[in-house]
């Protein structure tokens, strides 16, 4: 007994905690962009690559700083390695040898040394390189805090979609509950056909079919919006936008007249950046022809050597020898066989690749533009169409109704209204959300953010 009920508390302390851990989170459609560009994982990451990348400039940049290194070494010659003098040396016989051992059993260095890069051309290139790298990921961010925008304006519509969605089948289900319940009681006075009431049958089982799925369709949609938020699907998130209000703000007739320059394009500009990062334009023919100049480089060295039969290096009388040197190289190229040559007409080649890449981007964008501005027209035209549409067809829908009810139309006649109703709802809160997504779509490649 006493053990089920530390059982229970184990098991209720742990369901408190797991709720005080959930949090909560109410973001308008502004707010939700906001919170995705600091806390989504794309764009953390694109934020670690920036960092990275300012690691790497300042690691190339070490590479033309002062090295300072320092070693020590010991060595046991166990074995001293010998070899053969001429034996006369020592008074031997002439024609003969005798074995001597050079050296002692225990060696110990200490070096200390100081080295300078004075000039090198392919460092120069380098450094010119490595702020373009940091460039790259720097316009990486901007490209994937422009995805994340887009990614949470087609997220948040389309749990605006399904709420929505639930809230009309709802409804639909409440007034055909009602009509069936008073189509029934009048058959079952003997005054209409079965037939009328089989069919609102099938209708409201339809209805309830759709609820359904689009219930499970909202929840689904709800926990990808928290993983491109970057929140935890169990945390608690309110939208205070409403679909209507969305809609209204984004029907920006002024935005269809804008002038596209396909400079401002995050695309465009990382694809420039990028041929400048990967050397196929200046830098990298840059880069081979600094290969052909000379470099120059410095180095100091210091150190303390110490030998001995016996290991006696830390006694306060063993004798160490200092050396040092000062030394300076000069490499200068002279013939490669034309191999030099040959890279810097691949880094041409490559050059002349990268201006028909931008070209084929700018194109490419300029097309993008042209559809993304035509399905935004297309969207608005949609939406003013299908709320037309949907005022006609509840209507039709409810004068079906009362001719149904006062005996005049058939249920075919009804149902059929009814479906017209529902597929109207359908489409017209489809058209809300495709003018949403579709201005964001052209925002995007407009530059516009």
């Amino acid at each position: 007994m006493k053990n089920k009920i530390i059982v229970t508390l184990l098991l209720f302390a742990s369901i408190v905690q797991a709720q005080e851990e959930k949090k909560s989170y109410s973001f308008s459609l502004d707010q939700a962009v906001t919170h995705a560009t600091t806390n989504n994982r794309s764009a953390i990451n694109a934020n670690r690559d920036i960092e990275m990348a300012k690691k790497k400039k300042w690691e190339t940049t070490a590479a033309g700083l002062p090295q300072i290194n320092g070693s020590i070494s010991y060595q046991n010659n166990f074995e001293i390695q010998k070899s053969l003098i001429p034996a006369e040396i020592f008074g031997g016989q002439p024609g003969t040898f005798q074995e001597v051992a050079f050296g002692t059993k225990h060696n110990a260095t200490g070096n200390l040394s100081l080295t300078q890069l004075l000039f090198d051309g392919s460092y120069i290139v380098a450094l010119q390189a490595s702020k373009t790298y940091l460039q790259f990921y720097e316009n990486s961010k901007k490209k994937t805090d422009i995805e994340v925008r887009e990614m949470i304006i087609n997220s948040y519509g389309s749990v605006l979609l399904a709420d929505e969605s639930v809230q009309i089948l709802q409804k639909n289900k409440k007034v055909l509950e009602k009509t069936l319940f008073d189509t029934d009681q009048t058959f079952k006075n003997g005054l209409i056909e079965e037939e009328n009431v089989e069919q609102l049958k099938i209708t409201l089982a339809s209805v309830n079919n759709n609820l359904n799925y689009v219930t499970r369709l909202k929840d689904i949609s709800l926990k990808m919006l928290k993983v491109n938020l970057g929140i935890e699907i169990e945390d608690e998130l309110t939208l205070t936008d409403k679909l209507d209000d969305l809609t209204q703000k984004n029907l920006d007739l002024a935005l269809k007249s804008t002038d596209f320059n396909a400079t401002n394009n995050i695309n465009y500009v990382i694809t420039k950046n990028f041929v400048e990062q990967r050397n196929l334009e200046k830098k990298k023919k840059k880069l081979e022809k600094s290969k052909a100049l000379p470099s120059l480089s410095a180095g100091i060295n210091f150190g303390y050597n110490s030998f001995g039969d016996k290991f006696t290096f830390f006694n306060s009388d063993q004798k160490y020898f200092n050396y040092s040197n000062l030394g300076i190289t000069l490499n200068v190229p002279i013939f490669s066989s034309f191999a030099r040559s040959a890279r810097t007409q691949q880094a041409q080649i490559a050059l002349e690749k990268a201006k028909t890449d931008l070209t084929e981007t700018e194109q490419k964008l300029k097309l993008a533009y042209q559809n993304a501005k035509s399905d935004y027209e297309y969207s608005i035209e949609q939406y003013n169409s299908s709320k037309e549409s949907l005022g006609l067809a509840e209507r039709i829908e409810n004068k079906q109704q009362i001719k149904f009810k006062e005996g005049l139309s058939s249920s075919f006649d009804f149902t059929e209204a009814q479906r017209q109703l529902y597929t109207s709802q359908q489409t017209y809160l489809q058209a809300m959300v495709d003018v949403i997504n579709k201005k964001a779509a052209l925002e995007k490649i407009i530059g516009n953010q």
